[in-house]
């Protein structure tokens, strides 16, 4: 690892836990300007039982006070005591629901990047041929349309008419339509950044010199041009997982999946603060964590990018 790497690495580590500082403070601080206590939703609690909830989930001690103890029990993976579930702490919630999000949303990525790598380079390959055509017109339709469209469609067309697969998420095989439903808008982006960039590379000057030294066609696609027309697709690959953690908030709902999704959504509707603040919290710093691999390997794949 040269010394240039080495400065670029911690400079992008810092800032890493720079902006999950920030993340941290503006979701603490924006839940603690909102006036009601979240216990004030509960009719039949008085102000007495009220108080002594708020004193024994430290609601009652001044904000900042309350800000370094949150951060303290942040590092230790502590995120406090669940008001919406009584009895259960708000790691252990987010520890069920992420076992569902992890597995559908992972699947989903590979997926995405898979199938969008190889309709890309296969359209861009194509150029101009009616597979080409195809892929773009298909491509074009599915980036036109949100999770939830393509998810209601899914689950209309295989759940509800055809009976193929399962409506619930917590079905066998009911993971299936919410996976598809994730991955479809990021595969069809992905190949059409990868098409352009495959494009791009195939005009280059190093693979018309490879053309007139008679090497092969696959050789030339797979050992020259395919890694260097990947970089766009690992850059995009940090957004990527931002959509799919974000959208699956919407499909785990329509498919009554018991991800984090659903439950983020429930918390919200149960005003229990201490939830959305750790699911919250929770979701951004894997993104920011995301965005940080995808640098570092797009950095990998291309040596040539200016360290700064």
């Amino acid at each position: 690892m040269s010394s240039r790497f080495a400065v670029y690495l911690a400079k992008r580590v810092g800032m890493a836990f720079l902006t999950i500082f920030l993340v941290i403070a503006i979701t603490f601080f924006t839940m603690h300007a909102i006036p009601a206590s979240p216990f004030s939703s509960e009719k039949a609690k008085n102000d007495k039982t009220i108080a002594a909830l708020e004193a024994k989930y430290g609601f009652d001690k001044p904000v900042t006070v309350q800000f370094v103890n949150y951060l303290k029990n942040i590092a230790q993976f502590d995120f406090g005591l669940s008001t919406g579930w009584v009895g259960s702490t708000v790691a252990e919630l987010i520890q069920g629901g992420f076992s569902y999000s992890a597995g559908i949303g992972l699947t989903a990525a590979i997926l995405a990047i898979v199938m969008g790598v190889f309709m890309g380079s296969l359209a861009a390959i194509r150029r101009g041929e009616w597979l080409d055509k195809v892929i773009q017109v298909t491509t074009t339709a599915l980036v036109s349309m949100p999770s939830f469209v393509i998810a209601t469609l899914l689950l209309l067309i295989f759940g509800l008419y055809l009976k193929w697969l399962p409506t619930l998420g917590s079905m066998p095989g009911g993971t299936i339509l919410p996976t598809f439903s994730l991955s479809l808008y990021p595969m069809a982006y992905i190949t059409r950044l990868q098409r352009s960039s495959m494009l791009d590379v195939l005009g280059q000057d190093y693979i018309r010199t490879a053309r007139a030294k008679g090497v092969k066609k696959g050789k030339i696609i797979f050992k020259h041009a395919l890694k260097n027309a990947l970089s766009p697709v690992v850059t995009y690959a940090g957004p990527m997982m931002a959509y799919i953690l974000t959208g699956s908030m919407v499909v785990e709902n329509i498919f009554s999946v018991p991800g984090l999704g659903r439950l983020f959504v429930n918390s919200m509707l149960r005003t229990d603060y201490m939830m959305i603040m750790g699911v919250t919290i929770f979701l951004g710093t894997l993104i920011i964590l995301m965005n940080l691999i995808s640098d570092i390997i797009y950095k990998i794949l291309d040596p040539r990018i200016n360290l700064r």
